[in-house]
């Protein structure tokens, strides 16, 4: 199931993002990030041996203007990570208790490197509007407790996945709907 996923996932990239040499290392970035999709559901872990080299591959590919400039992505894996870790640090405060692993804040940074910073809102906002969706729906139907973890990561991906895709629409209808 995950090769057939990864193909079709693969196919979906070279069409929207035409054969290109961006189409080609956005490759790499889908089959990570399905890596790392089905190691945090198995694991609720999400390895630095891939989420760091995830994100200095894409500051060094952003360097040469891949897929965005590289100004754009310095600022999108600062912000990726410290937008996480800041949620983090309150929550932890404010609780007691840890509300996200670490490696949530290195996807988002990878993420952020690749897509630059202007993409991150749409990020954020698409990941937790599904992981909330299907927290509720697994408290609800599936009577999951409270306190039971559910990783995060799937969803930053998930999100990471349709901005890589459709980033210039789904930006442009954020900021139709902002009114900007």
């Amino acid at each position: 199931m995950i090769e057939a996923i990864t193909a079709l996932f693969s196919v979906v990239t070279i069409l929207v993002m035409g054969p290109s040499e961006a189409a080609l290392w956005s490759l790499l970035l889908v089959w990570v990030l399905i890596a790392l999709t089905v190691i945090d559901f198995d694991t609720q872990l999400l390895p630095d041996s891939m989420t760091l080299p995830l994100m200095w591959l894409g500051l060094i590919l952003n360097y040469f203007g891949v897929l965005t400039d590289f100004s754009s992505a310095f600022w999108g894996a600062v912000a990726g990570y410290l937008s996480l870790w800041s949620v983090y640090w309150l929550f932890k405060l404010v609780t007691g208790k840890e509300g996200m692993g670490h490696g949530d804040f290195k996807l988002l940074a990878a993420l952020g490197a690749w897509l630059g910073w202007e993409l991150l809102p749409a990020v954020i906002l698409l990941s937790s509007l599904v992981g909330a969706v299907v927290g509720i729906s697994l408290m609800v139907f599936r009577k999951h407790g409270r306190e039971v973890p559910i990783p995060f990561g799937p969803y930053l991906a998930a999100a990471g996945l349709l901005c890589l895709w459709f980033g210039a629409e789904i930006q442009a209808a954020w900021f139709t709907y902002l009114g900007v």
